[in-house]
């Protein structure tokens, strides 16, 4: 049975943990309220950029002569995951949700045959797929408090992966992120970013309108300015989902913690106080038998 110094130690150093659970949960609520508003507030306009770029794709003929971004190389040999996640933990299972589904795409195709490839932003995402697979990894994005980046930064991510998909690396290209929807629920999401997907229309649909649309340029000119935008936006899209994803998980980690801290708290008291009832008793009956004895 552990001593009466022991568990006075171990219920200190429980309340002393519970003392920081409880700060870092006030600490994730308060960024979470910015970081949520920030992620609703972008939300209509990458919605509508992702439209509007499909909606020109599927009205422009794909030649040879076409953005590689929106025909792409011609094959889809070669798969590259951009799995965005964050640089810190604590945050119960939003970085392994994440990781877990690009994992499990990625076992599919490798088993159609197809070479998987990984780019991670944030290293705990990293973490988790390296302990599946050995290889295939390009060097990593740190990309430190989620909520301190800004669309620049997510265009500098953009322009290295499009360098990368017009230099062969890659055929296809598909973004992983989690989508916040509410403080408990953060919803792991797949996008393919690279080539554009064209929006198969049902046959039977009809016209949504019947209105003449001229371009100005062309089709083909304003989607190659408008592709790279979408990917940036679509990379900051994912950047801004899971900064408020990440706070309501780790917000929701820090609540279940210091609730547990607490329970832990009750029964090693209890304990304590029962070691201790034990040991003054002890101590009476010891008492008493010498006063007999004499």
């Amino acid at each position: 049975m552990a001593s009466l110094k022991a568990l006075k130690v171990r219920i200190g150093s429980v309340k002393s943990t519970q003392k920081i659970t409880k700060a870092m949960k006030m600490v994730a609520a308060a960024k979470l309220r910015r970081a949520q508003e920030a992620a609703e507030a972008g939300r209509p306009y990458a919605q509508r950029v992702e439209s509007v770029v499909a909606s020109l794709a599927s009205k422009v003929q794909v030649t040879e002569g076409s953005s590689p971004l929106l025909a792409g190389h011609g094959r889809d040999q070669v798969h590259l995951f951009v799995v965005a996640t964050s640089d810190k933990g604590l945050a119960g299972a939003f970085n392994s949700n994440i990781a877990r589904l690009a994992r499990r795409r990625a076992l599919e195709l490798q088993a159609e045959g197809k070479t998987v490839k990984f780019l991670t932003i944030g290293r705990k995402g990293r973490a988790v797929l390296a302990r599946q697979f050995r290889e295939g990894f390009l060097p990593p994005v740190e990309p430190g408090d989620l909520g301190k980046l800004t669309f620049a930064d997510a265009k500098r991510y953009a322009d290295d992966l499009i360098a990368r998909f017009t230099a062969g690396e890659f055929d296809v290209a598909h973004l992983f992120y989690a989508t916040f929807k509410t403080v408990l629920t953060q919803e792991p999401t797949e996008r393919q970013l690279i080539p554009v997907q064209i929006p198969v229309a049902p046959v039977s649909a009809a016209p949504t309108s019947d209105a003449v649309v001229e371009y100005e340029p062309d089709e083909e000119s304003i989607l190659a300015s408008l592709l790279p935008t979408n990917i940036a936006v679509q990379i900051y899209r994912a950047i801004r989902e899971n900064a408020a994803s990440e706070q309501g998980s780790k917000m929701t980690a820090m609540d279940n913690a210091t609730r547990n801290a607490g329970d832990l708290i009750q029964k090693l008291t209890i304990q304590y106080n029962r070691t201790r009832q034990a040991a003054i008793t002890t101590e009476l009956v010891e008492i008493i038998s010498g006063a007999e004895a004499l």
